[in-house]
């Protein structure tokens, strides 16, 4: 009977605030030959009595940010995730968290000292922004890959049975009569992985090169694209029945702001009139009597989160209709 496997906890957090109309990620390393990676740290039972504690207190602790909404999505644990050729260290599961916050100037110095900076969401996930209509890496780079690869011989793998490409393809990318669904982030990153397009399959040995030229997005250490990834699905789907957005969101904000956001976050553009129509009939906002004077323009009303709707609607959130691009 062999060993039992030394297993160590850990917690990754994909933590995610708005620059602007930017959805930002913080993100650790990115030097000295070390990618990019999420937040991290273990979880120690001893000295916090659940790992949502554990995880607030040490992204605080080397960030000084303070976490607002956060939410567990999945325990990610494949085999060889954490080892390197030649380790005996424990094999490393680590439970994957949402995370969000506002951006605050007065912690930037700290955050800066601590190694962590924000980037856009969208420079690890190209493919996945649609405000500015289809994005052309998608029929330029990425289908024709997809494509080319989908159409080989599958051979069987260990443990699973053959799944035939061609139909996960356009569900994942809204091919022929199939439409784009915002929320596939994992199914879509998830192809690309298997296809070999990205680095990360280079970096795990399940290809020898890469299929396209150049990096597609910026690459992350270990499986940590992917909890990102997760983490992007999650929150584009939870902002149709809870109002997450919120915690995103100033105090006081303009409509535009708000818009702003949500196509950040949906990674595609609303129409100005249908949105407000929509966040009017969802309730979800009051006005607070007060206007922001706008460069070149008559000064915009300001809004605030109308915290009562907790109480009226067992899920209230923004129910965007249409397709990606629309």
């Amino acid at each position: 009977m062999s060993a039992a496997a030394e297993i160590e906890i850990g917690l990754n957090a994909a933590i995610v605030a708005m620059a602007g109309r930017s959805p930002r990620l913080l993100v650790v390393g990115g030097h000295q030959n070390v990618l990019e990676g999420l937040p991290f740290g273990p979880f120690d039972p001893t000295r916090h009595r659940t790992m949502e504690m554990s995880l607030r207190h040490t992204v605080e602790a080397q960030t000084a940010l303070d976490l607002g909404y956060i939410e567990q999505l999945y325990t990610f644990g494949d085999r060889g995730r954490h080892k390197m050729p030649g380790d005996r260290g424990p094999h490393v599961v680590s439970v994957g968290y949402l995370a969000l916050t506002r951006m605050e100037t007065e912690r930037a110095a700290r955050l800066e000292a601590s190694g962590a900076k924000w980037r856009d969401w969208y420079s690890y996930l190209p493919w996945e922004d649609w405000r500015q209509g289809r994005p052309l890496v998608l029929d330029q780079v990425i289908l024709p890959a997809l494509q080319r690869w989908a159409e080989e011989p599958m051979t069987a793998t260990t443990g699973g049975p053959l799944i035939a490409r061609r139909p996960r393809l356009k569900l994942a990318f809204g091919l022929d009569d199939f439409p784009f669904d915002e929320e596939r982030v994992l199914e879509r990153y998830e192809l690309l992985y298997e296809a070999g397009v990205l680095d990360e399959a280079i970096l795990d040995g399940r290809v020898a090169q890469r299929r396209i030229a150049g990096a597609l997005g910026i690459p992350m250490r270990h499986d940590h694209r992917r909890i990102a990834a997760t983490a992007l699905a999650r929150l584009r789907g939870k902002i149709k029945y809870r109002p997450v957005v919120f915690e995103l969101m100033p105090p006081e904000f303009t409509l535009t702001d708000l818009q702003a956001t949500v196509e950040a976050i949906s990674g595609r553009h609303l129409h100005k009139q249908n949105f407000r129509r929509l966040v009017e009939g969802a309730e979800l906002v009051e006005p607070t009597g007060s206007t922001q004077s706008a460069t070149g323009g008559r000064p915009a009303a300001l809004f605030r989160f109308r915290r009562q709707i907790l109480e009226e609607r067992p899920a209230p959130g923004l129910k965007l209709g249409g397709r990606a691009g629309a």
